[in-house]
């Protein structure tokens, strides 16, 4: 048990070093000034590069950090309060009824940053709330299936919402931007846009980090979990919401960025197993990792920058089949097919 846990942390040591080379050599590469990488004697010598790393790269990767690590951990607690492994924001309506909201606000209202980020937290969080109420007033199937569907249904409607709003919206400014925020990428991320995701951002990774302790216990069927000395809906319901409210705000400057809070936690228990004390900081930081990789890749590769939604789902969905084909990990402390 002892060599086991001493490993696990080692492996977390690791993984900080590894994010800590990858940020730098997210710092260092692009294409100023040619393809490659800028070293750090001409980093310091040149005015240009270094204004170009202050101001444009620099917020890019920080905001890659956040939300890479926000939508990793994000899914692994859907998966792990709805004991459910192919649970993440985007199938419980959170992602789609995010795009729904900052749609409604182009095209409403004036794209001002804060509206956008306002109107994307308030339908994830409806989102959410429809996909639980509705698998809860479902009359067959398990907990997983009936979760699993209302999440399809309420993503479906807010999708074709958003075609409805892309109809509507002016094809000269406003469904350029929307088509653009489907996308999911960061080319136009500064300063101000980072910070102001940097207070939700913080608090709520710090609230998921400090129950991780406590994830392996609300795993659990209600009765266990309320022997234990825990409130099993209110402790689930502040994850829940701590979780959406991280999705949002990250998603409010990037657009959809799929299937990092499906893939990553299934990475991080491969590796950690799934006990939430180190499965949670293991997924944050390999989330971090995928997105500043695949940010940095979306920038470099072409000419034109790739969307970074289209990077990662290519990627993820590649490395889920490779998954998928793997032999199984060993099964965690889900509650099969209870209902919260």
């Amino acid at each position: 048990m002892l060599a086991t846990l001493r490993r696990q942390r080692r492996g977390l040591v690791i993984l900080l070093v590894l994010l800590a080379v990858t940020v730098v050599l997210a710092v260092l590469t692009g294409r100023y000034p040619s393809p490659g990488l800028i070293s750090p004697a001409q980093l310091l010598k040149d005015p240009l590069a270094q204004s170009l790393v202050l101001n444009l790269r620099l917020p890019r990767i920080i905001a890659a950090l956040l939300l890479g690590s926000g939508l990793a951990a994000a899914g692994l607690v859907f998966q792990m309060i709805f004991a459910n492994p192919l649970v993440e924001p985007g199938f419980l309506g959170v992602s789609q009824g995010a795009a729904f909201g900052a749609s409604v606000s182009i095209v409403a209202f004036a794209p001002a940053l804060w509206i956008i980020q306002l109107s994307s937290a308030l339908f994830a969080l409806i989102g959410l709330a429809v996909s639980y109420i509705m698998a809860r007033h479902f009359h067959f199937g398990g907990w997983v299936l009936r979760l699993i569907l209302a999440g399809i249904a309420v993503s479906a409607l807010f999708s074709s919402g958003i075609g409805i709003v892309k109809f509507v919206a002016d094809p000269m400014s406003q469904l350029p931007e929307i088509t653009f925020w489907m996308l999911g990428g960061l080319w136009s991320v500064d300063w101000q846009q980072t910070r102001s995701i940097l207070p939700v951002c913080i608090i709520g990774i710090t609230l998921l980090l400090g129950y991780r302790w406590r994830l392996n216990l609300l795993s659990m069927d209600d009765r266990t979990a309320f022997s234990l000395g825990l409130a099993p809906f209110r402790e689930r319901l502040l994850l829940l919401v701590t979780a959406t409210a991280v999705t949002a705000a990250t998603i409010s400057i990037s657009g959809i960025v799929a299937w990092v809070g499906l893939i990553v936690p299934h990475i991080a228990r491969r590796l950690f197993s799934s006990d939430g004390r180190y499965a949670l900081p293991a997924s944050m930081i390999i989330g971090a990792i995928y997105v500043v990789v695949c940010d940095t890749l979306a920038r470099t590769v072409l000419d034109g920058e790739i969307p970074l939604g289209v990077l990662t789902s290519f990627i993820g969905a590649g490395l889920f089949l490779v998954l998928l084909s793997k032999k199984r990990i060993k099964k965690g402390k889900y509650r099969g097919e209870s209902t919260p």
